[in-house]
């Protein structure tokens, strides 16, 4: 037994620290807290390393000796029933640990200066704390409670985050709108839970593994009842990852502060549901339905996201559903049984996702400085452009993030995405042409954010004001090169998307189109004073930048295959040897490479990831500014390419892309419609009917009561009228039914 195994459960529990002398602090010394506030970064960030030093031992000792440890100490017993509470280390563990640990500590990082003039800077950081704790105590859960539990606490990790600037409405819908939808796949979580123990009797891991399989094969238990089971627990993972159809709370997360979008899309929240079916593949593999449920849920995943993608104006919601996507090929490499190649995905895109989102929160830095804090503007693609001058090194980041994302070697994502796809053609041709297509949407997703973000010249009305000509046009932007050109003022962002006759714009609204042409109109550049070139943000910011740039291009090798004594062996495969379930070796993580093969495919998505970067190129970057009075509309107009059916097809991707895929409008329509109507109808029932029927028995007891007391005189006389009156009414029906007979 290694001496580190001994201390591991302190890893989780090292940061809570932070929120709780936070709390005591504001209590006790409130005023000095306050003013003091930037202090408390620094025991963050110490803590958290400190926490990164302990992952990083754990994960060499895994390398180096392939072992598990596990140690749980019983919480209580009862009847022969038994509930244990421990930690599990193992190379799942150990990985997920120094993903959070890393991308953590970058956030903070990066936050340190990001959120400095933030009223909630020390609520900021309280949070970020109990969300790295939460997500730690999860990966190093031994049993199915323990990973309820802080599921749970994760969630509502989140839902603090997302709704951080609560005072905003739009962030407030939109925390609410993430923890409603993932209460939907907790719920099924819950139920999933509880079936898999009336199935096995046990929470443990390695038990309720074997259990369940000897039950399985042996048809000790109903085999649809498995099922149903296996797919409540998967219905969490679809929620916590955003997968269809639960997915619809990821975008709108983006309302929480940047750095917190780089930590749930990275290493934490979203990852919660990956780190689920990865852990649960043993059982989960017993059933071969459930296996092809999700392969199917996956790739289903990454087309929506990729697709949606295409049209979205905000930065950080392209950035969303990139992620998406990119879980949807993780999460198909789980359902196609490539343990090693989700997990290595699951890695690369960790650190290149980080990369983007912490670029984009820099460009949103440097956006303020000229549109002040306004989320429609300093995020929206529309005004940017031209940045590339301003802030290099977050363009040179934001470029090597978007080229791995892409697919391009010898950056990280490329390697790993490589070897799903190499494992969709055997798993299934169909998913495969759609993964493959997928690529080639991601690189021109991925070069549209970057073109539109980067590069571009300045706003017709500015070009003209310069007194030069220009012929091309891709994005409004409010700067550019000191020598502007003017620009046919018709064309506009969506001009190259719609590609209508009439140009105009039919999906942005009005008021926005006149804040725009105020904006950037003459009138605001006249007074130089007003006009401020944005600057590269802070030195602690960059930093985290600059270690993420090092991961994104090299952390990919460690999957890499390498000849050691006749066998193609690397770091990844090593890392993965241990398995919690020695029942299935269907799950080996060594990898075989075929080099040559792998060479032929990576050239196939390559290519397919080239030739979408160079649509996003002939799309949105001025390939003719050299030319003098190029009028592109008009060129577009003269073309034969131009056709009705064309026409169609370009909106309905636009319409699709920009309005959601109809999804968010379907479910507001036949789903939340649905359940309102429902519940108004109850709410009638109860208020008329089962209220109405008590309501109803007091009325009647309070007129008898108030007739009777009318009738109460004292005297015996009205007693006795009163007494015959009844007796004659009583006896009327029967002397006349006499009275018939006698007839």
């Amino acid at each position: 037994m290694k001496h580190i195994y001994q201390y591991a459960w302190s890893i989780p529990f090292i940061l809570l620290t932070v929120p709780l002398l936070l709390g005591i602090g504001i209590l006790v010394f409130p005023t000095t807290t306050k003013n003091l506030r930037r202090m408390w970064s620094f025991p963050s960030i110490s803590l958290l390393s400190i926490v990164m030093f302990f992952s990083m031992k754990l994960s060499f000792e895994q390398i180096n000796s392939s072992s598990i440890y596990q140690y749980v100490w019983s919480w209580t017993i009862n009847n022969g029933f038994s509930l244990e509470f421990g930690y599990l280390v193992d190379s799942l563990t150990s990985i997920m640990s120094m993903l959070i640990t890393t991308v953590g500590i970058l956030v903070l990082i990066y936050s340190d200066n990001y959120m400095s003039h933030d009223q909630g800077y020390l609520r900021f950081f309280a949070y970020l704390s109990f969300f790295n704790t939460s997500m730690l105590c999860l990966v190093t859960s031994s049993n199915l409670i323990q990973i309820y539990i802080f599921w749970e606490l994760v969630g509502m990790s989140s839902y603090l985050l997302i709704g951080f600037w609560f005072t905003r409405p739009i962030a407030a819908n939109a925390c609410q709108k993430a923890f409603v939808t993932n209460r939907v796949g907790d719920f099924g979580l819950l139920l999933g839970i509880l079936g898999i123990y009336w199935i096995t009797g046990s929470f443990e891991f390695r038990d309720l593994f074997e259990i369940f399989t000897t039950s399985i094969s042996n048809n000790e238990v109903y085999f649809l009842f498995g099922i149903l089971c296996t797919f409540f627990v998967f219905a969490g993972a679809i929620a916590k990852s955003a997968q269809f159809p639960l997915h619809v709370w990821l975008p709108d997360a983006m309302e929480g502060p940047t750095p917190i979008s780089a930590l749930i899309h990275a290493a934490t929240m979203v990852a919660a549901g990956i780190f689920l079916v990865a852990r649960l593949l043993p059982l989960l593999i017993v059933i071969p339905s459930i296996m092809n449920f999700i392969a199917l849920i996956g790739i289903i995943t990454v087309l929506l996201g990729a697709t949606l993608a295409l049209g979205q104006k905000d930065i950080k919601r392209c950035l969303a559903y990139s992620t998406m996507s990119q879980l949807g090929y993780i999460m198909l490499a789980l359902g196609m049984g490539s343990y090693r190649a989700a997990i290595f995905h699951l890695i690369t895109h960790a650190y290149s996702k980080a990369l983007l989102f912490l670029g984009s929160g820099s460009v949103i830095h440097s956006m303020e400085i000229l549109v002040g804090y306004s989320p429609y503007k300093s995020q929206n693609l529309v005004f940017m452009g031209g940045l590339r001058k301003h802030i290099p090194l977050t363009k040179n980041s934001f470029f090597v993030g978007t080229l791995s994302l892409c697919g391009i070697p010898p950056f990280a994502c490329f390697w790993s995405k490589d070897e799903i796809l190499n494992d969709s053609w055997l798993y299934s041709p169909l998913f495969a042409i759609i993964a493959c297509s997928t690529a080639g949407l991601t690189a021109f997703y991925m070069f549209r954010i970057y073109l539109l973000t980067f590069e571009g010249h300045l706003n017709a009305h500015f070009q003209k004001y310069s007194g030069e000509k220009s012929s091309s046009f891709y994005s409004i932007s409010l700067w550019g090169r000191e020598r502007m050109k003017p620009i046919n003022p018709k064309l506009t962002l969506f001009t190259l998307l719609a590609m209508k006759k009439n140009q105009k714009i039919n999906h942005l609204h009005v008021n926005v189109t006149k804040k725009i042409r105020s904006f950037c109109s003459i009138n605001h550049f006249d007074n130089k004073k007003n006009f401020s070139y944005p600057r590269e943000s802070e030195n602690t910011m960059l930093f985290s930048l600059l270690v993420l740039i090092f991961f994104t291009l090299f952390i990919g090798f460690i999957g890499i295959p390498f000849n050691q004594e006749g066998l193609y062996l690397d770091i990844l495969s090593k890392w993965l040897t241990p398995s919690i379930n020695p029942l299935h070796p269907n799950l080996n993580n060594i990898h075989s490479v075929d080099w040559f093969e792998f060479v032929t495919n990576a050239t196939f998505s390559v290519s397919l990831a080239c030739f979408g970067i160079v649509i996003a190129s002939f799309l949105y970057k001025p390939f003719y500014s050299s030319l003098q009075d190029f009028d592109l509309l008009n060129f577009i107009e003269k073309s034969n390419t131009k056709s009705f059916l064309g026409d169609k097809i370009q909106n309905f991707i636009y319409d699709w892309s920009y309005y959601r895929g109809y999804i968010d409008a379907f479910y507001e329509t036949y789903l939340i419609r649905s359940i309102r109507g429902l519940t108004e109808l109850v709410h009638f029932f109860d208020r008329r009917g089962i209220d109405g029927i008590q309501n109803g028995f007091g009325l009647l007891s309070l007129f008898v009561g108030e007739g009777m007391r009318y009738a109460s005189m004292g005297r015996v006389s009205s007693y006795l009228f009163l007494f015959y009156l009844f007796v004659f009414f009583a006896l009327c029906p029967f002397f006349f039914s006499i009275f018939l007979l006698r007839i």
